[in-house]
């Protein structure tokens, strides 16, 4: 349990002791409290049509979000991880009725009944899914909505009001990126992080695979808009990274079936002439009389759940020897970008969960004591900012952010060591020494050692400009700190 937590936990209950009397302020610091012990939030934002549901199914590996344009894809939904899937409606305010989870031509869906979309504060869903034990997925509205309403509510969420909703991190799926996305973003920065960026916060080319018009070199193209993506964010500090993603691609792979990959198999050895010209379009290719050694249905339910991308990806892949379902799906999930995205989310969120919830509940905490001043609010309020503008975990997260927006004026390997030591690439001891994970103790202490000798003689250079000094000394205090856990140790 880290130092941040434990702060956090006897600023509330330093809190909840001076507001006993109070049972609706009582009530909004008892969720800052179990806030605390509760998986990770990170909310999936965007677009209309960018993807998110496809991706939340695809982030998980099982079809548990409705992808089709229904009245679910209005509303705010939670998933979080149960013992039997369940969906809970809480609407008008206080009420709240269970929803059917229906199957609808193979497709998940569900049943509002009567009840319409504008009625719904939000959707929880509980699902028996293991990654929901470490995250709580949140799949929002389209941000571009052409109901006012329907936009707002994402982004009320992301940017509460109020400690009883929000997320610790964002992962913001972008399709083009308009000055639509960018002033959504900036809403966020200006909500979660103030001037010095957001916390958490990664960009996604969503549907990557149609960038290319779903030729083979798609993904190649989906890279390079990202990092078009990646200079334009960069200069504002949203986003920690951009990466492509085939979420659809992503989605089928992790749920492949072993009669879908016997139609691959089959179409791979299908003469090359004829499954080219079959692959010009989806229609052209479900067409029932293509001359293929797969049936029209079968051939639209592929495309269906692989997209043309997938679809010659996967016979390349079995043509140059890929012969098993299970190697079959590996390979394609490591080619939709899915792997990538998730090593993201687990280095920049899932290694500081502990920060990013510590941080979303003291800025909640904040709120409500701000909202219901009493004798003693004031000092803890003092103390809620001091934390916040002190934990060193915080001033990594922020560095990262702008390290991608701003110049350090430093040598290129200096700069990857910066980046390193303040945990870019994963918060363990020897990550961020960039030393073996077998290297003996007395080795990290060393390298700890000269390395906050060197980063605090940078610090002080009289020729640095302001912000490099500053990331300097952040990097020296991040080595004082992995000194600090090794004495511990």
């Amino acid at each position: 349990m880290s130092v941040t937590l434990d702060r956090a936990r006897e600023l509330v209950a330093a809190a909840q002791a001076e507001y006993v009397r109070e049972p609706d302020v009582r009530d909004a610091l008892r969720v800052c409290a179990d806030r605390l012990d509760e998986p990770l939030r990170v909310a999936l934002a965007g677009s209309l049509k960018a993807g998110k549901s496809t991706l939340l199914n695809a982030l998980v590996g099982q079809d548990i979000a409705p992808t089709d344009a229904t009245e679910c894809t209005r509303v705010v939904t939670w998933y979080r991880r149960g013992t039997s899937p369940s969906v809970t409606a809480r609407y008008d305010g206080d009420r709240s009725m269970s929803i059917p989870v229906l199957r609808r031509g193979g497709r998940l869906s569900f049943d509002f009944g009567d009840l319409t979309a504008d009625r719904v504060d939000r959707l929880d869903v509980e699902w028996p899914a293991r990654t929901l034990a470490r995250n709580t997925i949140i799949d929002t509205p389209g941000t571009s909505s052409l109901s006012l309403d329907v936009s707002e509510r994402t982004l009320s969420m992301l940017t509460p009001e109020d400690s009883a909703s929000g997320a610790d991190a964002v992962v913001y799926l972008l399709r083009t990126l308009s000055a639509s996305d960018t002033s959504f973003l900036t809403r966020i920065n200006d909500a979660v992080g103030g001037d010095s960026g957001p916390l958490g916060v990664v960009g996604v080319v969503s549907r990557a695979d149609e960038v290319g018009a779903g030729r083979m070199d798609a993904m190649m193209s989906a890279k390079e808009v990202a990092s078009r993506f990646a200079v334009e964010l960069e200069k504002t500090g949203l986003c920690q990274a951009v990466v492509p993603v085939a979420g659809l691609l992503a989605l089928g792979a992790r749920t492949l079936r072993q009669s879908e990959f016997g139609a691959l198999v089959a179409l791979a050895d299908a003469p090359p002439d004829d499954l080219q010209l079959a692959m010009l379009s989806a229609d052209r290719f479900s067409r029932p009389d293509m001359p293929l050694p797969v049936d029209a249905e079968t051939r639209a339910g592929l495309v269906d759940r692989f997209g043309l991308f997938g679809i010659r990806m996967a016979v390349t892949l079995i043509r140059m020897g890929t012969r098993d379902s299970p190697s079959l799906a590996r390979e394609l999930v490591e080619r939709s970008g899915l792997e990538e995205l998730r090593h993201i989310i687990d280095v920049q969120f899932g290694e500081r969960a502990d920060q990013l919830k510590a941080h979303s509940a003291l800025v909640a905490l904040d709120r409500v004591l701000r909202a219901s001043p009493a004798a003693g609010s004031r000092a803890i309020i003092d103390e809620v900012g001091s934390t916040l503008a002190d934990v060193h975990g915080f001033k990594e997260l922020r560095l990262l952010g702008q390290l991608r927006a701003r110049e350090v004026r430093l040598p290129e390997p200096e700069k990857a060591e910066l980046g390193r030591l303040v945990g870019a690439q994963g918060t363990e001891v020897t990550t961020r020494l960039g030393l073996d994970p077998d290297d003996s103790v007395e080795l990290q202490r060393k390298t700890a050692f000269d390395a906050v000798r060197s980063w605090r003689s940078r610090a002080s250079h009289p020729l640095l400009d302001r912000f490099t000094a500053r990331a300097c000394d952040i990097a020296a205090r991040s080595a004082e700190g992995i000194l600090a856990e090794l004495d511990r140790r």
